[in-house]
């Protein structure tokens, strides 16, 4: 892993690993203006992650969002800061997995 990946824009902060099939939306999703930054969490294996990407917006944080990544047979926490709203986040999260398949 190289050092400029570890930094994405400096806004995708690699604190953990990263699901595999995750990092691109997540990639994509900081590219943003209005995504401040991406904090990936822990890692734990889970039955329901088969198939495609899924990203579930869980509970407002104080600076944003925290958010469940799904995929490749594991849950992810991701803490997401943005002023957006939980709509507009959904949107952007369903645009990044689709532009990222």
């Amino acid at each position: 892993m190289s050092f400029r990946l570890r930094t994405a824009q400096g806004k995708l902060k690699i604190e953990h690993a990263i699901l595999d099939d995750l990092r691109p939306v997540l990639v994509r999703l900081v590219a943003r203006d209005d995504i401040r930054s991406i904090i990936p969490g822990v890692i734990r294996p889970v039955r329901d992650a088969k198939g495609e990407v899924k990203v579930r917006i869980t509970v407002p944080t104080q600076n944003g969002w925290k958010a469940i990544g799904l995929s490749n047979g594991a849950r992810q926490e991701l803490f997401i800061s943005t002023q957006l709203s939980e709509t507009d986040l959904a949107s952007a999260i369903k645009k990044a997995i689709a532009d990222a398949a």
